[in-house]
């Protein structure tokens, strides 16, 4: 399985997101620290899920992190989020 496909596995079973977009920006990294020749090592990740609600953008974050921390050590370098709750418009 992909990298993407297991962040967005793993994201949809912790969140049950209403909106997720995951974004593979590794080729903009090539060359840069923590990339790979073949890829898969920096993400941009939006989602928009009620796990979400009443939580800081701080405790939004850890709980992304939280799900993909395996991931987070061994195989993506970077990881950009955007966490929202139902009807907000800005993280």
């Amino acid at each position: 399985m992909s990298v993407r496909d297991e962040i967005e596995r793993r994201l949809r079973e912790g969140l049950a997101p209403e909106k997720l977009a995951i974004v593979d920006e590794s080729a903009r990294h090539a060359g840069h620290a923590g990339a790979r020749p073949e890829g898969e090592t920096h993400f941009r990740v939006t989602v928009v899920s009620a796990a979400f609600a009443g939580l800081s953008r701080l405790e939004r974050q850890r709980l992304v992190h939280r799900l993909l921390a395996d991931l987070l050590r061994e195989r993506v370098h970077a990881l950009a989020l955007v966490c929202r709750a139902p009807g907000e418009t800005r993280a």
